[in-house]
């Protein structure tokens, strides 16, 4: 490598027994290299508690986007795994940097190679198996031997075994009477949200000292979430009801049942809080209103609807307890906080129709007014001509550059036709012609410069736009989401 090289630090640490002043240390480390080397540092990107099996960090992507804009030359990590665990998304990051002339240096390998991609990163994935691994095999074993794997179940306390070692539990008896009469009043035919209600009208803390909501008691049965499907109730440790997956392209985990024949189940007794008989009662009202739901009335399945989006969707707020106003009857916005908690004591709600049609008057009569309009056509074209003179300084700079490099090139050619044993001259007219190319690449990325003027016409055209969107909006059989991103689109 060249001594005149641009160079970026890369650092980045789990959430697994690592530590913040982790970034500090690899960061040192990087920096050292780099005055040994002579190279010159540009900055240094960082992701913080973020796991290397995913290639969704801020940090990371953000080296991705200035290494296209060509900021660097070299990238310099602490070990090839903090780039990445996974060997796919490591190798595609050294072609990707490859093909940009951009090189990558582990202060513990030194230039990586693709030797290293197939070593190092193959290294890296198998540790993430045998982490994952060792962790279910560790979790299985406190199952088998009677205690929680993870977390605090409400109605229970934390307390220090014999053998030092965590995850036993014992009964709190306040929380347990809340349990008990949980599970009495759903079954006595009360619903998730009615007793929510009733326990906030009360001021009983929630599992984590807030307020209950509904979906807190009721949880999800297949995957024994929720106050009403904890087996841990009726005195068994249930494990291994979902496994967990990593959606490659988001880097989140992703649930998924496991079928029974898969669960890990151990009796404790002395954990037991509800009797079978209630336990079982809870489950058949459970049984009867899934049937109900989610099937019709000739008792075939139904279809899982997907919950409509329309165009003020999260975007409502209650004026008075900050919650979110969402949609809680046929068209009809209300306050979620008090249908879910009952805390709030704003009952007043809005058709969909009407909040729509003041959102769009209001577009249409203030935003669209003449002296907003004007102001918004002054801002957009001096943004407009911002953009083109810094894409015109980025286009002068460039070839600024490569006519310098041409000049540079030309002359160790004559300096080789006169010396053909100049070996250095023939290295670095390798660099120079490798930035030449970087150079004409970026060159022909680039847009041609254009003159762009708003239409004279803008302002009637803007509400016209707005008008069409109020008839979309009314028509049920039109997709009003995409209608409302392609006209806002258009519109801007």
């Amino acid at each position: 490598m060249r001594f005149d090289m641009r160079a970026a630090i890369y650092a980045r640490y789990s959430s697994d027994n690592q530590r913040e002043a982790s970034i500090a240390d690899q960061v040192d480390t990087c920096r050292r290299v780099i005055a040994r080397t002579g190279w010159q540092e540009i900055g240094t990107y960082e992701d913080r508690a973020i796991s290397g099996a995913s290639a969704s960090r801020p940090g990371y992507q953000q080296l991705l986007a200035d290494a296209e804009a060509g900021k660097f030359d070299v990238v310099v990590c602490e070990a090839l795994d903090r780039l990445g665990r996974r060997l796919a998304d490591v190798a595609a990051l050294h072609d990707q940097l490859s093909y940009l002339g951009i090189k990558v240096h582990a202060a513990n390998a030194g230039e990586i190679t693709p030797m290293h991609i197939g070593m190092l990163g193959t290294m890296a994935q198998m540790y993430l198996a045998d982490l994952r691994d060792k962790t279910r095999r560790g979790q299985r074993g406190r199952v088998q031997a009677g205690r929680i794997p993870a977390g605090r179940a409400y109605g229970y306390d934390i307390v220090e075994s014999d053998d030092g070692d965590g995850g036993a539990r014992q009964i709190n008896p306040a929380e347990a009477a809340v349990v008990r009469r949980i599970f009495e009043a759903y079954a006595a035919g009360h619903s998730p949200r009615r007793i929510a209600h009733d326990l906030n009208a009360e001021g009983v803390p929630g599992p984590r000292g807030g307020r209950w909501r509904d979906t807190t008691i009721r949880g999800q049965v297949d995957r024994g979430t929720g106050i009403l499907n904890n087996d841990l109730y009726v005195g068994r440790v249930v494990w291994n009801r979902c496994s967990y997956v990593k959606n490659p392209r988001t880097g989140r985990r992703v649930a998924r049942p496991n079928p029974p024949d898969q669960h890990e189940v151990v009796q404790v007794p002395a954990l037991r809080i509800v009797d079978d008989a209630l336990w079982n009662r809870v489950k058949e009202r459970q049984n009867a209103l899934h049937f109900t739901v989610q099937r019709d009335d000739s008792g075939n399945a139904l279809n899982r609807a997907h919950r409509r989006r329309f165009l003020l969707s999260g975007l409502l707020v209650c004026g008075h307890c900050g919650g979110r106003y969402t949609i809680i009857g046929v068209d009809r916005y209300g306050c979620a906080t008090r249908r879910s908690q009952g805390t709030c004591q704003n009952n007043r709600t809005i058709t969909r129709q009407e909040i729509e049609r003041r959102v769009l008057d209001g577009l249409k009569d203030r935003l669209l007014a003449p002296d907003m309009v004007e102001t918004f056509m002054q801002a957009y074209q001096d943004e407009l001509k911002h953009a083109q003179c810094a894409a015109d300084a980025d286009r002068e700079r460039l070839e600024a550059e490569r006519a310098e490099i041409q000049g540079k090139i030309d002359n160790i050619l004559q300096a080789i036709e006169a010396n053909p044993e100049a070996r250095t001259l023939a290295s670095r007219l390798n660099e120079l012609e490798t930035r030449l190319a970087q150079i004409d690449g970026e060159l022909e990325r680039m847009p041609e410069p254009e003159a762009v003027e708003l239409h004279p016409n803008a302002a009637q055209a803007y509400r016209r736009k707005a008008e069409d969107l109020q008839s979309a909006l009314e028509d049920r059989n039109r997709p009003v989401r995409a209608a409302l991103a392609s006209d806002v689109r258009r519109l801007g």
